[in-house]
């Protein structure tokens, strides 16, 4: 009896040696996203991407001889589902990087987590400064983005509208409650002032929103030269059919929550000849794009829209960073991060500034016949 006693405690401990060293040669990464929810195309393309970088880092050996391994989390596009998610991966699944969210209202929380407990975030797609700033204005240093922030991309439109569209005139209409929206309506407004614009409208509404009719009556009698909708496509097609039904001529404006493939399904002929800012474009003719674009639409049938191209930087960003590191140790790969110079990536070379933030190119695309043409590319 006590041999077989022996003999069990040795085979236990034996078999606890080998699964920690198993985990021991496993880089955890979390990934927040929305895989349910009002944008959940948005975190589709981002998880598609991310494991496609993952799976080619895996094929290669994986980081510093390590296997790479994602353990995901749906936050539903909402910031309370993320702050919980982000809890759970730092304190019970013990991870020390995280990729994510998609929406700034959601990566905004987990941000401060995230710096609190000193783990390296970087989100492909949030564009609100607030997610590597504090509202003192300094510095979250865990924190990174893969994306331009939202001061450049109201710019961009702003600029695009006075130069391209000459527009004297426009009108604004955004989410109260949503940051990302609230933000770059503001960051519109003030650049498409600063350039010599008038912004005669400045309408806000609820996330539950639905029936616009009273909004657009005020916007109709306006007669603006360009309606800038800064939020996600499904409030945007809704708005955008509603606009056309009672008669509005402005020509449509928006950012990047413009980019999915139930845009057109949702907004129908509206949409057409409504212009955005983006982060890349298929079309781009440059061979990492195109390689890019063939490897995604070889594995998920489709091209990649620029959620899942920042899904795919992003990663490669984290992994240069940790690789560079040598280390699984946060802050070893947070000074990696910030070292990195000119990396190459599908939507530009990237150099963090001061604040985490890539400085990168825009593109301004627009939709016709239902599909998204290339416009132009503007440089920051």
């Amino acid at each position: 009896m006590k041999n077989l006693t022996l003999l069990f405690a040795v085979l236990i401990f034996v078999l606890g040696i080998s699964c920690g060293s198993k985990e021991t040669n496993v880089i955890r990464i979390g990934l927040i996203v929305p895989i349910t929810g009002d944008v959940k195309t948005f975190g589709e393309s981002v998880r598609n991407a991310v494991l496609i970088a993952v799976e080619e880092a895996n094929a290669k050996g994986g980081i510093n001889s390590k296997t790479i391994k994602i353990i995901s989390a749906d936050d539903k596009n909402d910031p309370t589902e993320a702050a919980n998610a982000c809890s759970k991966l730092i304190n019970q699944d013990k991870v020390k990087f995280i990729i994510g969210s998609v929406a700034s209202k959601s990566s905004i929380p987990l941000s401060e987590i995230c710096q609190q407990s000193k783990v390296v975030m970087i989100t492909p797609t949030s564009t609100n400064p607030k997610v590597t700033i504090r509202d003192d204005g300094s510095r979250k240093d865990y924190v990174f983005r893969a994306c331009f922030i939202d001061p450049f991309q109201g710019t961009v439109a702003a600029k695009f509208a006075i130069e391209n569209l000459k527009a004297k005139k426009s009108a604004i209409l955004y989410d109260i409650s949503n940051d990302y929206v609230k933000g770059l309506a503001e960051f519109f407004k003030d650049a498409f002032t600063r350039m010599g614009g008038k912004v005669s409208v400045y309408e806000s509404y609820g996330k539950d929103d639905v029936d616009f009719s009273a909004l657009l009556t005020k916007i109709k009698a306006d007669n603006p030269d360009v309606l800038f909708i800064p939020d996600y496509y499904t409030k945007v097609g809704l708005i955008v059919k509603q606009a056309r039904a009672i008669g509005i001529k402005s020509t449509f404006l928006g950012g990047d929550g413009w980019d999915s493939p139930e845009m057109a399904k949702i907004a129908g002929d509206a949409i057409n000849g409504g212009y955005f800012t983006n982060h890349y474009s298929p079309q781009d003719s440059r061979p990492e794009v195109q390689e890019w674009v063939a490897k995604y639409n070889a594995k998920y049938g489709s091209n990649p829209d620029a959620l899942a191209t920042l899904g795919y930087d992003a990663t490669l960003l984290l992994l240069e960073g940790i690789r560079v590191a040598g280390s699984e140790k946060p802050d070893a790969v947070r000074d990696a991060l910030t070292k990195l110079t000119n990396f190459p990536t599908v939507s530009g070379s990237i150099t963090f500034d001061a604040f985490g933030n890539p400085v990168k190119n825009a593109v301004i695309l627009q939709y016709m016949n239902g599909a998204q043409q290339y416009v132009t590319t503007v440089q920051p």
